[in-house]
């Protein structure tokens, strides 16, 4: 209860951040399902993330992509996050600092990276849906190949490499100086160690269709488990079991 008492402030910005991210993410996401998609060789539909809408130029295509995605990994991410920063003001609750202008900065760092990882995610799908329309071919294997790479992020979860990375996401953070440069470190770090954790079932994501709010709720629960859940790998494990058998059904 103490603990919940010295964070109240946090807590309560960080609900009103989410309820809003998240209901801008569901208004902007219903707004795109109300568009056809585009319709694709091998019975799937193309999203219409990839896409420009009439008298948009790509320049203002990039952007809204790029904005929505920002939008909405704040929306699935914050859950996680917020525990992993209050870790980080226990650790400097003592300094003297301000601890609101060092929570908004290791904030800031953290959903940074996750911006850089949509910045780079944008011109790899819009290179893939251009193939995909060039060629028939290619777009009828998307099905099996998504089966294929459900199976490969299933068995992600059960290798050292994702337990590690798991770890680095509970740990505590060392005790490091308060001041801005080192908050905004901080942030960078967390993120970057979020990114690389949640790659296979991110990829996932943008694989069955990033703008799907049944998949983003899907996974935001799964990476919410995986990092928050009590019962260890077992959880992981789990997660991963469930990808390859889905993976397996879609081959």
């Amino acid at each position: 209860m103490n603990t919940l008492a010295a964070h109240r402030g946090l807590l309560g910005v960080s609900a009103a951040v989410f309820a809003a991210s998240a209901i801008t993410t569901v208004l902007w996401c219903g707004s795109m399902a109300s568009m056809p998609g585009m319709e694709m060789p091998g019975g799937w539909t193309m999203s219409m993330a990839w896409m420009r809408m009439p008298g948009q130029g790509w320049l203002g295509a990039a952007a809204t992509f790029i904005g929505m995605w920002s939008v909405m990994m704040v929306a699935m991410m914050l859950p996680t996050f917020l525990p992993m920063l209050m870790r980080y003001r226990a650790t400097v609750a003592d300094s003297g600092a301000s601890l609101s202008r060092l929570t908004g900065l290791v904030a800031a760092g953290y959903f940074f990276v996750w911006t850089l990882a949509g910045v780079s995610v944008y011109p790899l799908g819009l290179a893939l849906a251009a193939a995909e329309m060039r060629s028939p071919m290619l777009a009828q294997t998307v099905p099996v190949a998504l089966g294929v790479l459900m199976v490969t992020a299933g068995l992600v979860q059960f290798t050292a490499w994702k337990r590690r990375q798991l770890a680095c996401c509970r740990a505590s953070p060392p005790r490091a100086a308060a001041n801005a440069s080192a908050a905004w470190r901080h942030g960078l770090k967390l993120g970057r160690d979020c990114v690389r954790c949640c790659a296979s079932l991110t990829t996932v994501l943008l694989a069955i269709g990033v703008m799907d709010l049944r998949a983003m709720a899907a996974v935001t629960a799964l990476i919410t488990a995986e990092r928050l859940a009590p019962a260890g790998e077992r959880v992981p494990r789990g997660i991963g079991m469930t990808l390859v058998l889905c993976g397996l059904f879609l081959v």
